[in-house]
């Protein structure tokens, strides 16, 4: 078996790219480039190739020791075809990524949902190893998960079962950017967030979060826990409405699927404890009691290294 494998977690903020060894499970070396959707697809792409280029390049480790190439992306994918089918938050759709990369490095590609190689990373070497029944749950530009029962990801008629980030929670509510109206993730995500802070400011609220701002950079995870340590009016009561509704799609998750562990991570899990907490806390509260009493919570042991070393062991999850 050839040693090392690359990983990528492509995320609607920005794109990491590791080298991972296939025995342990430790990554070597990593790139990270913001993905800066804006510019489209073909930027997308011109980034990956850079990327995985420069990690060859720092590296200095051989093709002939790379045994493949695995990627995930947020949103719906075909994973026979290495097709990115519809991703919203990286305003990319139809995008064939895995030609695109055969076509450049000559290596066998695989392309997966980036909470499912999440939740792989995570059943490897993370938070759900030894588990073989439980529900990722990442937060972060979105809301995405991905579930596992009886050590195997459940991928849905479809490809798509997980999305938690598109349960109904408001039937008129928020538009999603998705297209629909009252997406959990119009209001869970760090990107709700944002937008409810940034209404609120150009209301004329104040809030110690200005004094981290720059102009055309987004709200980040970080700049949110800043303002709660100061215990900031506007952040605390836009963080605990979005723990309101995550509580809610979680509690749903508890009640539908009965797992035996949920796990949570992203950006905004990791850096906003106060957020993590509030959660877990209320969906419990808001569960049926029986599975309630037994649910376990735990965050994501790897960091944002979940996802690269997951995508690194695609190849072992080949529909």
């Amino acid at each position: 078996m050839k040693k090392y494998s690359v990983g990528v977690d492509l995320g609607g903020t920005k794109i990491l790219i590791a080298l991972v060894d296939r025995n342990t499970g430790e990554v070597i070396c990593h790139i990270k480039k913001k993905t800066k959707k804006q510019k489209g697809s073909e930027n997308i792409i011109k980034k990956l190739v850079e990327g995985i280029e420069e990690l060859f390049a720092e590296s200095k480790v051989s093709l002939n020791d790379i045994s493949s190439i695995g990627v995930g992306a947020a949103g719906q994918i075909d994973r026979v075809n290495g097709i990115i089918i519809g991703a919203p938050n990286l305003d990319c759709f139809d995008l064939n990524i895995k030609q695109v990369l055969i076509k450049h490095f000559n290596l066998p590609v695989f392309v997966g949902n980036d909470v499912e190689i999440a939740a792989l990373g995570e059943q490897k070497f993370g938070a759900g190893k030894g588990c073989s029944d439980f529900v990722c749950i990442f937060v972060g530009t979105g809301v995405g998960s991905c579930i596992v029962k009886n050590d195997r990801i459940i991928y849905g008629a479809t490809g798509t079962a997980g999305e938690i980030g598109h349960i109904i929670v408001d039937l008129n509510g928020r538009q999603c950017a998705c297209g629909a109206h009252g997406c959990l993730e119009a209001y869970a995500s760090r990107s709700a967030i944002e937008t409810r802070i940034e209404g609120a400011l150009k209301k004329g609220r104040k809030s110690v979060i200005q004094n981290y701002l720059e102009p055309g950079k987004s709200i980040t995870s970080s700049m949110i826990q800043k303002s709660i340590e100061q215990e900031d009016e506007l952040v605390l009561q836009c963080v605990t409405e979005a723990s309101e509704y995550l509580s809610g799609g979680i509690a749903s998750v508890i009640n539908f699927i009965n797992p035996q562990l949920i796990i949570l991570g992203g950006g905004l899990i990791e850096a906003v404890d106060y957020f993590y907490q509030k959660t877990i806390k209320k969906a419990r509260a808001k569960s049926l009691p029986v599975p309630a009493s037994k649910i376990e919570f735990k965050k994501a042991a790897l960091g944002d290294y979940s996802g690269v070393i997951g995508a690194a062991f695609l190849e072992e999850r080949v529909l």
